[in-house]
């Protein structure tokens, strides 16, 4: 897959999640659905040598707070 098709597959990924919100899908599924698209994110930057800085910062700091969120399931989705 070129660096196109996983960028394509990242904006179906968010398509796909912004409709399971607005069908209020369990956040187990919206959960599950995070996590494949920070997987196709993360393959994404470490494959493409054009992604800008700020993007791979983005997604080391989705990364973490996934982290953060897997260890604390009562707590915020984001670090503090």
């Amino acid at each position: 897959m070129d660096a196109v098709e996983k960028e394509r597959a990242i904006v179906a990924r968010l398509a796909r999640i912004d409709g399971l919100r607005e069908e209020d899908a369990p956040a187990d599924v919206l959960l599950d659905e995070v996590r494949l698209l920070l997987a196709e994110a993360e393959d994404w930057v470490r494959e493409d040598e054009c992604v800008p800085p700020r993007t791979v910062d983005a997604v080391e700091r989705a990364r973490e707070a996934l982290a953060l969120r897997e260890r604390s399931a009562d707590g915020p989705l984001v670090p503090h």
